[in-house]
């Protein structure tokens, strides 16, 4: 098969195997070349297919040397179509780590569902007795409930009035004004229930449960918070009610973890390209204006760079871990210095579609877009024939037969 990116608003229809691989690979290497650094021995990431979820994965295993489980929903490929771009990573990611010696194992299926949570359970007794660190980085659109059944849907809505910004489209070059109505109480609860931290509380619960959490268990889950510019549409909204609720979970945990001397944190990262980001108005223009500013200072970073320094300088570092005045960890630093988000807010209102691409970055914005479905990859020939059918070793037929049971 001859894969060529298929676009379709905001969403990639294909991915490439090859050209995912080499981009996984390419983290590797990062990694590698940084160096040796402290850290856990048994690791669960939980959404560990793409994005930060991955770098977590490959910064435990290549930098601190650590065994590690993935759970993750992803799409295997067919007759008719590719496999998705997350299964493409997790199967590159297996193939490198098996090289190098390393342990690394799969699952994939409904990490909301109490199937896969015993499943996992069931491999962590197995092959490594107890996890020392959970990193918590789903992203999806909606969640059944495993106690109800009651199925929610995610809402990318401002609250209380309606928003009208400036978005792009980025793949027509284009600039245009965006109106978003209110999200109701029913968006926000839906909202909250997907992306806020029951399930993560569930997965903590569970394990600790099974008696499968090491003294001193670590668990972090990811976060966004951005600046006072898509505030009204992300920190005020919809989603930014589903990360408070995070929050308040990760402080609900720390008590019920207290007894074992463990912590639940959650990290705030800097806003980087992907599948979500995508479908929500205003960020792609607030990125492409922020990835011209930060390159130019030197300071710009993607999910691997800011996961090793989140390893290295926070959760394993030799002194007391920096927390910001609300518990946070902040790897936004960077991109929240008063300097850049300055820069940012003059070149905001001078933004149109004639001048998109000499003061942004909106060329880098699409690149990277491309990228995490494995295209615009160096040294990947785009016209050459390729088998889209890649095997995960460690997800048997039994286990796909019971993914699909559960689901």
């Amino acid at each position: 098969m001859i894969i060529q990116p298929k676009i379709r608003g905001f969403i990639c229809t294909t991915a490439h195997p090859e050209g995912c691989s080499r981009v996984v690979e390419e983290q590797i290497n990062y990694v590698k070349s940084k160096g040796p650094i402290k850290g856990p021995k048994n690791v669960l990431v939980i959404g560990a297919s793409t994005g930060y979820g991955l770098a977590s994965r490959i910064v435990s295993t290549f930098g601190a040397g650590s065994k590690t489980i993935g759970v993750f929903f992803e799409k295997e490929a067919d007759e008719k179509r590719t496999a998705s771009p997350g299964w493409y990573n997790s199967a590159a990611f297996e193939k490198f780590a098996h090289r190098d010696g390393y342990y690394a194992k799969s699952i994939n299926g409904d990490a909301f569902s109490q199937e896969i949570k015993k499943q996992t359970a069931d491999l962590i007794r197995r092959d490594l007795g107890k996890v020392d660190l959970i990193v918590y980085s789903l992203a999806s659109p909606r969640r059944t409930h495993p106690v109800t059944g009651q199925v929610y849907s995610s809402a990318l809505k401002p609250i209380g009035k309606s928003f009208t910004g400036k978005s792009i489209d980025a793949f027509r070059g284009e600039v245009k004004d965006v109106t978003i109505e209110p999200a109701d109480a029913e968006d926000i609860e839906h909202t909250i229930a997907v992306m806020g931290g029951e399930d993560w509380e569930m997965w903590i619960d569970y394990l600790a449960k099974e008696n499968l959490l090491a003294e001193g268990i670590t668990t972090v889950a990811y976060s966004y918070i951005g600046p006072r510019l898509t505030h009204a549409i992300y920190k005020d909204g919809t989603i930014g009610k589903a990360k408070e609720h995070l929050k308040a979970t990760a402080d609900k945990l720390n008590r019920k973890l207290e007894g074992m001397h463990g912590e639940a944190v959650v990290s705030v990262d800097k806003a980087v390209v992907t599948q979500a980001s995508a479908a929500i108005p205003v960020v792609p223009l607030y990125i492409s204006i922020l990835f011209k500013i930060m390159k130019e200072k030197g300071t710009h970073e993607g999910c691997i760079e800011q996961i090793y320094r989140l390893f290295n300088e926070h959760l394993y570092s030799t002194h007391a871990p920096a927390r910001d005045s609300d518990g946070y960890i902040r790897i936004d630093d960077l991109e929240m210095k008063d300097d850049v988000q300055q820069k940012v807010m003059e070149i905001w209102p001078m933004i149109t579609s004639e001048n998109l691409v000499q003061l942004t970055d909106v060329n880098g914005y699409r690149d990277e877009f491309y990228r995490l479905f494995g295209f615009n990859v160096k040294g990947i020939n785009y016209d050459a024939d390729v088998d889209p059918v890649v095997k995960i070793p460690s997800i048997s037929s039994e286990q796909e037969v019971q993914v699909k049971d559960a689901n």
